[in-house]
């Protein structure tokens, strides 16, 4: 297979890499030197020598059962496996001697006379290392008569299935042979072609850790299955991340899409646009189909591994709901009329200028999304700024991760999370506190657990149990089952016991940060008040389980913290994610390996959304707009002249928009309908407007109020970059070409040119070269360096010019680092009487936010509706049975949808995800925010839950809006 982008070298090396010191030996007369450790197969392959493999391959550890990699050692006897031989010094090596030859042969021949000759009409036809191993070992021939086999269902010694159907005699079946198992919807398990070469369970165990795979039977009998007894690939533990499908060296696992449009014949290498990890892809194509994404095992933050969602979920590009044409309509009651591109933009481009001359030049804004790239979001905040005329420009970013900028950059000096992922593998205890990554950040999980196996011990902080607090192989030391909304007080009351016990680090303390602001804080966090006894009726944890997991994490070794969403979307997220640094900086966990505080960003881009200055107060790189020395930087580059007033954030512009004020909205990728706190007032801010454009693939639910709809690209059709939650900026590229005739940032362009702009660039490389130009930690990036270095993570720079993995390693961003006093103040929203129960949020591994591109996948099988997870207590006083279609109010509104009995949730505590809008659980989420950045409170909502017989009302008449604002009318005839 070929590919234009490719940057660096794919090969499978056989055997994974190891780091130590140089050895020499000699591999068929030549000279090779490797790291000691390294398998004689990898020195072999660094030396450009195939030694035929099957079992091994360098994602696993190596196995030696295929014993088709034998090779001859002078000095040693027999034919040792060089899979899992390692390399001596002086060692003389031959890998092609006749002895090897004849054995390699021979035991091809073996595997073929039990494997079905059909592979003409295979799937992995051109694809398969079966097939290319028999012809790299000579086998033209197989001597053994067909016996008894797995392959033939008719029991007749047919070599395919055709010949078996022809043959098949009446009332005769061979019992060892299995039927194809097809119910998992991406990929298909066909038994008779496995080869047992039990790179699928290692890969699974391995590089997975789901230990859904195992070998059933000895000998002859040996197979692979999925689960336990009945169980198909569908209902077994599989969690369809395609680590098995990626290493099947024939078509026992295969991808049903190569069954449909046939093996790839090049590939692109570009980035995920799922959530923060930033997964590198090969889209492999054949001619300008898409057959399969396969994760690129030169990417640095996946290193070859995927999910469900990054691995197959890519359908809904393709999708019967995907809007092709520019539409616009007068009034949200009117149906939607297709037109050309000219057309509606002249038509957004007049209502909004319209609106400024109306209302003033401040009544108009735009909101940017996390799911588009980086180049896309800053010509969006440059239309606010350089266009419009003023700093109405917001993003969800700041509805998930806002706290993080303000925390970080309070204690730190910067914005952003201190490591790499690869950072993971020299941890030795890790606190994952309101995240829940086996679901949210799949592969960093996979990641985690494999170190954990390895012996890193587990804190974590939830109100939830969470798959990471015990499931195969892994148990967390310690779960802090906390309250919802008490983060602070339990993050003190940590700092509490390290500081009372004298756990701090002094060194690193007196060396690296203040130390009058040190005795301030440790004299507030010894208070007895905040000592785990003291907090113990508030957070419901115990003491001596908090004291036991706070010594762990001060004494255990490198500390790591790993936080999300269950941190930062409360009124106190800002104040956390200060004590989480402080925690950070108590130990002297910042600065190398291992270590650090670690932000998991929910989706793919709301790290770069954050650097490209999306938010009302900040231009490009965090700098507020108030400073005449940054917007001087930007009016020179735009010329024109910028706003030294912040501008209106979402809930502002919608507060504006009811008062009368604000009119006009240009919405690029996000639906704050759907996604932003009290539903209801978000639809009553958008049903003031005058004028909304909405910019997405589908009609999503704030398109319900649009007047103007702009169709987009996904991210196969786009070039750009994005920003992942380690400040990994990676590649997007052109897997296809825009279905809508124009990129996402050629949109924007003819929008801001339609009034008045004269912007001109021609590629997303342009828009790089602004942003390098005029944004100090991008000072270095070029397409040209992304290119050839794969990825860099910023600051990248004069100082960095390759990048920075870690941050703050010799000092901070901002001098000293900064303890602040984190005073817990109770939420406003309270339970009582009438709403007795805590609900929190979060997501599911199969869908992503708000559902729009996974709910029109096969996912969706996995996930069809949102459920509410109720403590069987709860449930019992209330009359709940499982599957109970139950009322889930509150103070703001009510909603419906059904029950899920589990202990996974405390009593007192519910659940739900949030990723279908027939259940809209944010219509019950109230609009209490962090007080310092205003990113709204959806973990603590308090709720009754009840019994109920149907939808609510307002379910009933938000369908029936919704239906309304989405008819379009047919074409006209021509």
């Amino acid at each position: 297979m070929t590919s234009s982008t490719m940057v660096l070298d794919d090969r499978d090396m056989g055997t994974p890499a190891r780091e130590g010191a140089p050895v020499t030996l000699t591999i068929d007369g030549f000279e090779v030197v490797v790291p000691a450790g390294t398998s004689v197969m990898r020195a072999a392959a660094e030396a450009g020598l195939s030694v035929p493999k099957l079992c091994a391959t360098d994602s696993v550890a190596a196995f030696g059962s295929c014993r088709l990699c034998v090779v001859e050692i002078e000095g040693r006897r027999g034919t040792p496996a060089s899979c899992t031989t390692p390399v001596a010094e002086g060692m003389v090596v031959r890998t092609q001697s006749d002895k090897v030859r004849r054995i390699r042969k021979g035991v091809m021949e073996l595997y073929i006379s039990d494997h079905p000759l059909d592979c003409l009409t295979c799937s992995a036809n051109g694809d398969c290392e079966l097939q290319d191993m028999a012809g790299a070992v000579g086998l033209r021939d197989v001597r053994y008569k067909p016996g008894e086999n797995h392959y033939d269902p008719s029991a007749t010694g047919a070599r395919s299935q055709a010949e078996a159907r022809l043959r098949m005699p009446e009332g005769e079946a061979n019992p060892r042979y299995i039927r194809k198992d097809e119910s998992n919807p991406y990929f298909t398990y066909d038994p008779s072609k496995c080869i047992v070469c039990s790179r699928c369970v290692r890969a699974c165990e391995e590089v997975q850790g789901t230990f859904a795979l195992t070998i059933e039977g000895r000998g002859f009998d040996s197979r692979v299955k999925a689960g336990a007894g009945a169980d198909d690939f569908f209902a077994s533990d599989c969690v369809s991340c395609g680590a098995c499908v990626q290493a099947c060296p024939t078509a026992t696992l295969k991808e049903k899409s190569v069954v449909e449009f046939g093996t790839p014949t090049r590939s692109v290498v570009t980035t995920c646009a799922y959530c923060g990890v930033g997964c590198s892809f090969k889209a492999e194509l054949n001619g300008d189909q898409l057959v399969r994404m396969v994760p690129y095992k030169n990417g640095k933050a996946n290193r070859g591994h995927s999910c469900v969602k990054g691995r197959f979920a890519y359908g809904y590009a393709n999708h019967k709901d995907r809007i092709l044409n520019p539409m616009i309509r007068d009034r949200v009651d009117e149906p939607w009329r297709e037109v050309s591109w000219e057309e509606a933009i002249t038509f957004a481009a007049d209502r909004m200028r319209g609106l400024q001359e109306k209302y003033g030049q401040k009544s108009i804004g735009v909101i940017t999304s996390s799911r588009c790239t980086n180049e896309e979001t800053f010509l969006v905040q440059k239309l606010a700024r350089a266009v419009f005329g003023n700093n109405n420009t917001d993003t969800c970013a700041r509805v998930c991760h806002s706290p993080t900028g303000y925390g970080l950059g309070q204690t730190f000096g910067t914005s952003a999370g201190t490591q790499d992922f690869d950072s993971v593998e020299h941890t030795d205890v890790v606190i994952v506190i309101g995240a829940n990554p086996t679901d949210g950040h799949p592969v960093f999980a996979s990641r985690l657990k494999k170190r954990l196996r390895a012996g890193a011990k587990l804190i974590v902080i939830d109100p939830r149990r969470i798959d990471l607090v015990r499931s195969p192989h892994i148990k967390a030391a310690h779960h802090l089952a906390l309250r919802p909304g008490t983060n602070v007080a339990v993050v003190t009351a940590m700092a509490h016991v390290i500081v009372t016990e004298g756990l701090f680090d002094e060194a690193f303390i007196r060396e690296r940060c203040d130390w009058d602001e040190f005795q301030h804080y440790a004299e507030f966090a010894a208070d007895p008040q905040h000592s785990p006894e003291a907090t113990e009726l508030l957070t419901g944890v115990p003491a001596a389980e908090l004291r036991a997991a706070a010594r762990l994490f001060a004494t255990g070794g490198n500390g790591a913290i790993y936080y999300g969403l269950g941190v930062t979307e409360h009124s106190q997220g800002s104040t956390t994610v200060m004590g989480i640094a402080n925690l950070a900086m108590l130990t002297g966990n910042i600065g190398r390996k291992g270590v650090g505080v670690n932000p998991l960003r929910g989706q793919n881009n709301v790290q770069g959304s954050c650097d490209m200055g999306s938010f009302p107060h900040e231009l490009p790189g965090y700098r507020h707009v108030k400073l005449p020395e940054v917007r001087a930087i930007f009016e020179k580059a735009w010329g024109v002249p910028i706003d030294p007033e912040p501008g209106l954030r979402i809930p502002n512009m919608l507060d504006a928009a009811v008062d009368g004020t604000f009119k006009g909205l240009y919405c690029q990728g996000e639906d704050i309908l759907q996604s932003d706190p009290d539903t209801k007032h978000v639809a009553a801010g958008l049903a003031a407007m005058e004028c909304v454009i909405v910019h997405d693939l589908f009609l999503n639910e704030t398109a319900n109020y649009a007047h103007v709809f702009l169709p987009g690209s996904t991210f196969l059709e786009k070039d750009g970059t994005f920003t992942n939650a380690e400040r990994r900026i990676n590649r997007v590229r052109e897997v296809m070409a825009p279905r809508t005739g124009y990129a996402d940032w050629e949109v924007t362009q003819l929008l801001a040119n339609a009034m008045g702009a004269g912007w001109t660039y021609t590629h997303p490389s342009q828009v790089m070269a602004e942003i390098a130009a005029t944004t100090p930690s991008f000072a270095g990036v070029t397409y040209e360096l992304l290119d050839e270095k794969g990825s860099v993570q910023w600051p990248c720079n004069e100082k960095a010019p390759e990048g920075t993995p870690l941050m703050h390693i010799d000092g901070f961003v901002r001098g000293k680092g900064r303890f602040i006093v984190t005073d817990y103040v109770a939420t406003d929203e309270r339970t009582g009487a009438r709403f007795p129960l805590l609900l929190t949020t979060g997501r599911i591994l199969s869908q992503y936010n708000v559902g729009a591109q996974t709910r029109r996948t096969q996912n969706v099988l996995w996930h069809e509706e949102d459920r509410l997870e109720i403590h069987p207590h709860d449930a019992e006083v209330r009359g709940i049975k499982e599957g109970d279609w139950v009322k889930l109010a509150s103070r703001s509104g009510e909603t419906t949808l059904r029950a899920k009995l589990t202990d996974r949730v405390s009593p007192g505590v519910v659940y739900t995800t949030f990723h279908h809008p027939d259940t809209q659980a944010n219509v019950i989420t109230t609009d209490y925010s962090d007080w310092a950045t205003n990113c709204p409170e959806y973990k603590v909502t308090a709720v009754q839950v009840g019994l109920s017989n149907g939808p609510s009302e307002w379910q009933e008449s938000y369908a029936a809006q919704a239906e309304r604002a989405r008819r379009i009318l047919p074409p006209a005839a021509e």
